[in-house]
């Protein structure tokens, strides 16, 4: 998902993509340690699909707080 498409997004369908990812990797890494991923690059791009949805989050909280 590009930054742009994130932008787009609503602040509660925003928060609700962040749960949903953070599900996801917790998943990805439990299963990572169990039997390796065949491309153990996906987790890192959930990691940082995380940090976009929570930084675009977090931006728009404290432009609401001003």
């Amino acid at each position: 998902m590009k930054t742009s498409e994130i932008r787009e997004l609503t602040t509660k369908e925003l928060a609700e993509r962040v749960e949903e990812e953070k599900g996801m990797f917790a998943k990805m890494k439990i299963n990572h340690a169990v039997s390796p991923l065949e491309n153990p690059l996906k987790i890192k791009h959930a990691r940082k699909q995380i940090a976009r949805l929570m930084t675009e989050l977090n931006k728009r909280t404290l432009t609401e707080k001003q």
